[in-house]
């Protein structure tokens, strides 16, 4: 029998990781769930089944990145599959922004998942694993909104770096895409749901007129990984109803 792949999710204690991380243990991958929080992590890892694990683990510490790879290969084995999912946001006014706060969510969201992807990409290339990295980007790497200036320049930063690792790993069959998503059901958007004032621009901006699902950017990041997805590398995929295509609102 093959061996399973080995899919480390960060992020995936709840909302779109948790949704990627079911939707590639549907697809037969052993999954690792790797998130700050203990309690729900664990609650996801048990609901999975299937020899789903977690482990504690702060992105924005690259000690905590280098010890979480160190366990992972020790007691289940390399990683072939990679979600770049963990990601924070600091909304604040632009002009009052300390810099502790910009270069926490830079931290994270884009040093975080760099050093993950050199660390997995190097157990690839040292064991012939032609695996593959999904980034978790937005339609922020685009579109941006002055509050969230330190998230939006981390995910156009993710967009990049998507392409760069891309092209560095292209030579090693790696391939490295992105997804980005628009507004989706999650509990970073449950303050739009409870405004319907808030909800009307959102949906204002949403040609299919609705929130997306989270297991709607999962299956598109389960594709992604999958060898249907063969010969794609170095793209980052929209799943945000149409939004990126607007340029009026209605």
């Amino acid at each position: 029998m093959a061996q399973k792949s080995i899919a480390l999710v960060t992020g995936s204690a709840k909302g779109i990781g948790r949704a990627c991380a079911e939707v590639l243990a549907e697809d037969g991958a052993q999954i690792v769930i790797a998130d700050i929080d203990a309690e729900a992590g664990q609650k996801t890892a048990a609901a999975i089944g299937q020899g789903a694990s977690f482990l504690p683990c702060d992105l924005g510490d690259p000690e905590q990145i280098a010890a979480l790879f160190a366990t992972i290969e020790a007691d289940i084995g390399p990683v072939s599959i990679l979600v770049n999912n963990a990601g924070i946001a600091k909304p604040g006014d632009f002009l009052e922004t300390s810099l502790e706060d910009f270069t926490s969510v830079l931290d994270v969201n884009l040093t975080g998942s760099f050093l993950a992807t050199q660390r997995a990409a190097k157990t690839m290339v040292k064991e012939g694993i032609k695996g593959a990295i999904v980034n978790m980007t937005s339609v922020n790497a685009q579109l941006a909104i002055p509050a969230i200036a330190a998230y939006c320049a981390s995910k156009g930063g993710l967009m990049q770096l998507t392409k760069a690792a891309a092209l560095a790993l292209a030579p090693h069959g790696i391939r490295v895409n992105a997804v980005g998503p628009g507004s989706i059901q999650t509990e970073m958007l449950a303050g739009v749901n409870a405004n319907p004032d808030a909800m009307k621009m959102v949906l204002s901006r949403t040609p299919l007129q609705r929130i997306g699902d989270p297991r709607e950017i999962g299956t598109v990041v389960a594709f992604l990984a999958s060898d249907k997805a063969s010969y794609i590398t170095g793209e980052t995929i929209y799943v945000d109803g149409g939004r990126l295509a607007m340029n009026y609102t209605c």
